[in-house]
């Protein structure tokens, strides 16, 4: 059990975290035929904008309700159900979604009546789903943003039901932020493996993971979960929830639907991924695959290979909650040890972190605690790249954003050989700050003397 330290400072000096309403764009961004629409400043939609073009390299089809300097002192209302009008007219969406930011949080902006005003006003968008959610910024970060999203999409889209099991080889899955496009990828072939057909939501693995369209630009999502499979969850089998931090979002679920469910924290690692394999084997009724088990098997022969640049080595971590103990259970699983764990926000699962303590803060407190802890290597987004210089330390890019590294979206680390691939990465990290002990040099050796008499007869 590790020591949550709170934040001791009264702000931010190098901010860490991304912001609430980004993790809700985000998961809103994995459905089909969708569309964000952020309730506050255009500077808010488009500051945002610019992270996730440059993490994705794709256009991001991103709404903002352009609230002014009038509207935020008298009244916002008009520009949400204005702006809902506007978006159903043009763009023809299937689902929009509406988080709040931190300007109409603190207007005291009731978003869930604006969405009912404007069902009265026009009934002829009925047929399309608004999804309101509340995101303050100035609270959370982009892991909390994204589950309360979660949260939302499941209680406006999934409809009470007790038909559970109907579909007999459903399964749902419900995905943290933590899970890039990649994870997302390797996370379905592996359920397909055994014969079951995953719904994920949200699914950024089918929407964001870069592929090429014949159109130029969209005004909507291209790819991500269907209106329709979210609306038949409650006919699955069972119900894969990765990620702590959606708990909530899986308990309405369950509630909703008397779907059995099954929650792992994260899947990095040996020990995660033969839980997650049981567990596929265990639904589908099946063995497990040949080559999910040579995919075990080479995992473990890369651990032999790692070990003696993995073990002791000693980690600073610099991420949000649910990656951050996925990282450190997996480093201390493959004998790393985590001298600096840093986190944007307080949550539940910092408490299970294989380490002392974890700090509650930003990227100076990252700092201050690798030196302290003499750490040898760096995992944390784009933004800790400086630090990683001041320290003199490598870096391995993990998280979002990654605005300075090309394809990090697609970088997958769950799985037996997402968990490879990593210790590959890791070790090679190690080897390249040449951490061999120097050769001892006497200070009588012959050349030495030699030299030093040389240098005598120059001065002279």
């Amino acid at each position: 059990m590790a020591e949550i330290l709170k934040r001791a400072k009264p702000l931010a000096v190098n901010p860490l975290k991304a912001s609430q309403p980004l993790g809700a764009a985000l998961a809103f961004l994995g459905l089909r035929n969708s569309i964000p629409m952020l309730h506050g400043s255009q500077g808010c939609t488009a500051f945002g904008k610019v992270f996730f073009v440059l993490h994705f390299r794709e256009p991001i089809p991103l709404q903002t309700t352009a609230m002014d300097q009038i509207s935020t002192v008298m009244n916002a209302d008009e520009n949400v159900v204005d702006g809902l009008k506007a978006v159903c007219e043009k763009n023809r969406p299937e689902i929009v979604g509406l988080p709040t930011t931190g300007l109409s949080e603190t207007q005291g902006t009731d978003i869930r009546r604006l969405v009912r005003e404007f069902r009265t006003e026009y009934p002829q968008f009925a047929r399309v789903a608004v999804v309101p959610v509340n995101t303050p910024d100035y609270v959370g970060c982009l892991e909390s943003g994204f589950a309360l999203a979660l949260e939302a999409i499941v209680d406006t889209l999934v409809p009470q039901t007790r038909h559970a099991g109907r579909r007999k080889k459903q399964v749902n899955v419900l995905a943290s932020s933590m899970l890039t496009p990649g994870d997302i990828e390797t996370l379905k072939d592996w359920i397909e493996g055994f014969g079951l057909r995953p719904v994920v939501l949200p699914d950024i693995g089918d929407a964001l993971d870069g592929h090429l369209i014949d159109a130029e630009t969209t005004p909507l999502t291209l790819g991500g979960t269907p209106r329709a499979e979210i609306e038949a969850m409650g006919e699955s089998i069972a119900t894969l929830v990765v990620g702590r931090s959606l708990s909530r979002a899986a308990d309405l679920l369950k509630a909703r639907t008397a779907v059995p469910d099954y929650r792992f924290d994260h899947l990095m690692g040996l020990a995660a991924c033969d839980a997650f394999t049981a567990t596929l084997a265990g639904i589908s009724g099946r063995a497990v695959p040949d080559r999910i088990e040579r995919n075990r098997a080479q995992l473990q022969d890369a651990m032999v290979d790692t070990h003696f640049m993995m073990g002791f080595t000693r980690f600073a971590l610099a991420l949000d909650p649910d990656l951050l103990l996925g990282f450190a259970q997996f480093l201390a699983g493959v004998g790393g040890e985590v001298v600096a764990a840093v986190a944007p926000v307080r949550a539940d699962a910092l408490a299970d972190l294989p380490c002392a303590t974890v700090q509650v803060g930003d990227l100076a407190d990252l700092e201050a605690l690798a030196q302290t802890g003499a750490a040898q290597i760096v995992i944390s987004n784009s933004h800790a790249v400086q630090s990683a210089q001041r320290l003199g330390l490598p870096i391995l890019r993990a998280g979002f954003p990654q605005y300075d590294y090309v394809g990090g979206y697609a970088r997958g680390w769950v799985g037996y050989r997402g968990a490879r691939a990593a210790l590959f990465d890791l070790a090679n990290l190690f080897l390249g700050q040449h951490h061999d002990i120097p050769a001892y040099r006497s200070i009588y050796r012959a050349e030495s003397v030699g030299a030093e008499a040389g240098a005598g007869m120059v001065r002279h």
